[in-house]
């Protein structure tokens, strides 16, 4: 699995991603799994999928990794969502620590 924020001419929609948003105070966070990472967050973004994320207003991506497997990617999505909320933290950090959303990455 390959952690990444940018990389010019990666399709990343076919790629497995395992990401994490935020809302914009940086107080909630979530963890998520898709195949089609743009549009599953764009979905989030447009508050289209309801529950956890529409109801916290969590719709900015700060963290993402990609994989073309499919089990790696939803075994590191428990993974994240096991760890503790530090960790996640020095995650998003250790690749993005300006917190920007990376939806223009894409």
């Amino acid at each position: 699995m390959r952690a990444q924020r940018s990389n010019p001419g990666t399709a990343i929609e076919s790629l497995y991603s395992v990401y994490i948003l935020s809302n914009n105070a940086g107080s909630v966070l979530y963890t998520g799994f898709s195949s089609d990472l743009k549009a599953r967050v764009y979905l989030h973004r447009q508050k289209l999928i309801s529950g956890f994320t529409k109801r916290y207003n969590v719709t900015r991506p700060v963290y993402y990794e990609t994989t073309d497997d499919r089990n790696a990617a939803i075994t590191r999505e428990k993974q994240i969502k096991a760890g503790s909320r530090a960790k996640k933290l020095a995650l998003i950090n250790s690749l993005n620590p300006e917190w920007r959303g990376l939806y223009g990455d894409w």
